[in-house]
């Protein structure tokens, strides 16, 4: 993918990742950035999956109910025409995004626009979970966030699902998934 560099007379832009397992603190840190951003006057757009509808059908909400105004998006092509003019672009739940976010987040980046993506880097099998792998390798700042085991108190960076559905994409909550440790996640029950 080439994309014609921008003059050096205009800002610069760059990509931050925050990801992690479930109940990690992924959306808190994201809403975060998003609100000091505000805070320094910048023109901030926030961006989610149109399919996550867990908490709310548009904003952005964490487990502990802080939210932020979002615009909800079907595919990541879109938010090139909402962020026209923006000086901060945030993106939530990033792994239902289509593989076309890691273009679109590049290409705001050249406009000079900061981009703060958050995501589940894995799915519940353990393996890299939707655009998050191309995402991590073009980012320019990476943060790995971590919850708590809930078996043996450790650091957890796995979201074990506690119900029998084999599908990959489980909108859920605490009854359905629960962070855990490297251990405790490979033995199971």
């Amino acid at each position: 993918m080439f994309i014609e560099p921008v003059s050096s007379n205009v800002r610069k832009g760059w990509i931050e990742v925050v990801c992690g397992s479930m109940f990690s603190g992924k959306t808190e840190e994201l809403i975060r950035r998003l609100r000091r951003a505000q805070i320094a006057n910048k023109k901030v757009e926030i961006f989610k999956p149109a399919v996550d509808t867990r908490y709310h059908d548009e904003n952005v909400v964490s487990h502990n109910a802080t939210s932020i105004r979002s615009t909800p998006i079907s595919h990541s092509e879109n938010i090139l025409l909402y962020a026209e003019g923006v000086e901060v672009v945030g993106v939530d739940e990033a792994q239902f995004m289509d593989m076309e976010l890691p273009t679109v987040c590049e290409k705001l980046a050249q406009r000079g626009v900061r981009v703060i993506v958050a995501g589940l880097d894995m799915d519940f099998e353990g393996n890299p979970f939707g655009p998050i792998p191309q995402l991590l390798a073009i980012a320019d700042y990476i943060t790995k966030v971590n919850a708590i085991c809930v078996k043996c108190g450790d650091i957890a960076h796995f979201s074990y699902r506690t119900v029998t559905d084999k599908s990959r994409v489980l909108l859920g909550e605490k009854d359905s998934y629960e962070p855990r440790c490297r251990t405790c996640y490979y033995k199971g029950d």
